[in-house]
């Protein structure tokens, strides 16, 4: 897995004439290349980079665990039907009542280790749906003050 401090070290590099280390670290061959033959496109794109890195690391980390499941999985997968986008976001709309039935339940908030239990999904796929729902305002997220938990409030079930 990438990290984000070597992401930023490598973002460096720039200062020694080497644009775009960064993106190659992070699995973007064509814009490191580009960024390396252009100077990070005159230091504007290296400039926005700066606050792009946390993503990019982000991204590439959930690819290569996308990848490791595929090519790590005992499982064999059987393919019945093909999925559609509407199959997808059905998908995800059951697994977001899933998770306000379970905030229900516990007075409007819930962990995301109790989401996990609660809706038997795996983190990777709870967790991006719980900040999702914040980002769109629909959630709060506090620390609990016992225990530091991370804690998704849903004031319309509290």
């Amino acid at each position: 897995m990438n990290s984000k401090g070597t992401s930023y070290l490598l973002w460096l590099a720039i200062l020694f004439g080497f644009g775009g280390l960064h993106r190659f670290y992070n699995g973007k061959v064509f814009t490191g290349l580009l960024w390396f033959f252009t100077g990070g496109l005159l230091g504007i794109g290296q400039f926005v980079d700066l606050f792009l890195i946390p993503d990019m690391v982000d991204d590439h980390n959930a690819l290569q665990r996308a990848k490791n499941r595929l090519l790590y999985d005992p499982a064999p997968i059987a393919v019945t039907q093909t999925l559609t986008p509407a199959d997808l976001k059905r998908t995800e709309g059951q697994l977001q009542l899933q998770l306000l039935r379970s905030a229900e339940a516990r007075g409007g908030k819930i962990s995301l280790t109790q989401a996990v239990l609660d809706t038997e999904a795996d983190f990777e796929e709870v967790e991006p749906l719980l900040l999702q729902m914040v980002k769109k305002g629909r959630a709060d997220i506090q620390n609990d003050p016992r225990t530091g938990a991370v804690i998704y409030t849903f004031q319309d079930l509290a």
